[in-house]
């Protein structure tokens, strides 16, 4: 099936936006194949700023429908807590909250943006979108995420190269409970890192420090502005730490 054929069967839908490089071509192509598709983008504690930024940005360029919501994730214990299945409780929070004001706007159907090269197995969060009928077109189109890319280029949306990222919780080991002021330190010290020009990195709570996670090609680069972030990223963490062990 191609996407313009799942949105002639399916005309109207509200999608799960979180302005990545996934949701952002799923909404693009609700829009080129005319469908009533409106992208619901929760803010909570786990998405950074400029994913939201990134999100207005989007839509905007798509001159598409956007609602934005909030959700305080971290009043459920099951989330703060920091279980292994903590994307599972997550999931639901936010699914829920979407599908609450969909249904207020008339939006029965809900969408989000897995594709085809997410492994299903038992994540948690796909268990959370069967248990709410949540539909993942791309994934049933057999789009793979590099052709997501791909298609994402030629139709000129600037998420085409955008990095994958996952939420801020994903930096706290699992069973160690998050807090608002961890998940605030690995914002401020990732959006440093991003501002030095690193890409594709990860900052992760180990006790009371940053263990950085570098693509092999920038760890130079962090040595070479070793002092700097160090001294930045101590305004957080006790100690700063290069895991040698390089991002692929």
């Amino acid at each position: 099936m191609k996407l313009s054929d799942f949105f002639m069967e399916n005309k109207k839908a509200a999608l799960a936006f979180s302005g990545g490089v996934d949701s952002a071509y799923l909404l693009y192509a609700a829009k080129e194949a005319g469908a009533d598709v409106r992208a619901y983008y929760v803010k909570s504690q786990f998405q950074p700023q400029f994913e939201l930024e990134d999100a207005r940005r989007l839509a905007g360029q798509l001159a598409a429908d956007l609602r934005i919501l909030e959700a305080d994730v971290l009043v459920a214990g099951e989330v703060a807590a920091n279980p292994p299945d903590r994307c599972y409780h997550c999931k639901r929070i936010l699914f829920e909250t979407i599908a609450g004001a969909a249904g207020e706007d008339g939006y029965e159907m809900l969408l989000d943006g897995t594709n085809a090269s997410d492994e299903e197995g038992e994540r948690p969060g796909m268990r959370a979108l069967r248990e709410l009928s949540v539909r993942s077109p791309l994934r049933e189109c057999g789009l793979t995420k590099a052709r997501i890319r791909d298609l994402s280029r030629e139709a000129g949306l600037f998420t085409w190269n955008k990095p994958a990222y996952a939420c801020l919780a994903t930096r706290i080991p699992a069973g160690e409970p998050i807090t608002e002021k961890k998940l605030a330190a690995t914002e401020a010290a990732e959006n440093y890192l991003f501002s030095l020009g690193f890409r594709d990195f990860r900052v992760r709570l180990f006790g009371e420090a940053a263990r950085l996670q570098l693509p092999a090609a920038q760890m130079e680069k962090a040595l070479e502005k070793r002092e700097e972030v160090v001294r930045e990223l101590k305004r957080y963490y006790q100690a700063v730490l290069l895991d040698l062990e390089a991002r692929g």
